[in-house]
């Protein structure tokens, strides 16, 4: 049975390897090339069935991605609710610098188009017992967000790419925010993580926020709870997919044991193996690896 329903996108993943991010006005040539699986949806799903959770993917791909749904199939994603169109298959130009850091251009493509069917075709399968996951690189979330609610799902919304459509968004509704401190800042106007926190739990008291802060780890808070979990130090090649798999395993890891804070390791864990590696859909560890990982690392 799905446990986790993923409104999200898929990308194709054109990744240029470059000794520093281009600036205005400047050529630079690429000291690497490579196309990669992508996008944030695409992403989150394989990590969350790579950890375990059964879940759906809902969403739109053109032609050109259709080796995008057997990569998914492959990993272990239902696909059922995922649609081929004619309008191509979003894309991604990603800069990796040496320090293994991102700069990435979206064109949505099929991730833009109506998919209200898709949506709801999905959420009346629902029982009332799974999680909507959604991010902000497809058209429809407004109603995947009212239509999950009316069924009595609980909604988790990873707040990227931040933008005035996620602020816009009937945010009152949200069970978990997941969000980096630039989107924090944007949704708070705070700066200091503690600060963040706080003005999204005034805001929206119902919720619970999993801010993710790089190397300094991340933060957990709701009303009932305050953790933090440290990052795992690793050598880093690229953190493309890094939040997106500890997304997965952190939702994964709740849906399966209801427990926050092994929910915080074990995503922890995921994250770091995933920066090890290039890519974004192919870095995501498996589970087999991530426990091996925390038998070694975790205290």
């Amino acid at each position: 049975m799905t446990k986790i329903i993923n409104y999200g996108s898929c990308c194709i993943d054109h990744v240029f390897q470059i000794p520093h991010f281009v600036r205005a006005g400047e050529t630079l040539s690429s000291t690497g090339y490579a196309i990669f699986p992508g996008g944030k949806g695409l992403n989150q799903s394989i990590a969350i069935a790579e950890a375990g959770c059964a879940v759906t993917h809902v969403g739109a791909i053109g032609e050109d991605g259709r080796w995008l749904a057997e990569l998914m199939t492959t990993r272990g994603v239902n696909i059922t609710h995922l649609s081929v169109t004619n309008t191509p298959t979003g894309q991604a130009i990603l800069q990796i610098d040496p320090s293994g850091e991102n700069a990435i251009i979206i064109s949505g493509g099929a991730n833009l188009a109506v998919h209200g069917h898709l949506i709801e075709a999905a959420l009346n399968e629902a029982t009332g017992d799974e999680i909507l996951l959604i991010q902000n690189e497809t058209s429809g979330n407004e109603i995947a967000i009212r239509q999950a609610k009316a069924k009595g799902l609980q909604v988790a919304f990873n707040m990227a790419p931040m933008n005035e459509n996620a602020l816009a968004l009937p945010l009152a509704l949200i069970d978990y925010f997941i969000i980096n401190e630039t989107e924090g800042e944007a949704l708070t106007g705070k700066t200091d993580p503690t600060e963040i926190c706080d003005a999204v739990l005034e805001q929206y008291p119902q919720s619970a926020v999993v801010l993710t802060l790089g190397q300094a780890g991340v933060v957990f808070r709701s009303a009932e709870s305050n953790l933090t979990q440290a990052a795992y130090s690793v050598d880093t090649i690229d953190t493309t997919g890094a939040g997106d798999t500890f997304t997965g395993y952190f939702l994964a890891t709740i849906m399966k044991t209801k427990r926050v804070e092994l929910a915080l390791q074990t995503a922890a864990a995921a994250a770091a193996l995933s920066v090890t590696r290039p890519g974004a859909a192919t870095s995501i560890p498996t589970r087999q690896e991530v426990h091996q990982f925390l038998s070694v690392h975790a205290p």
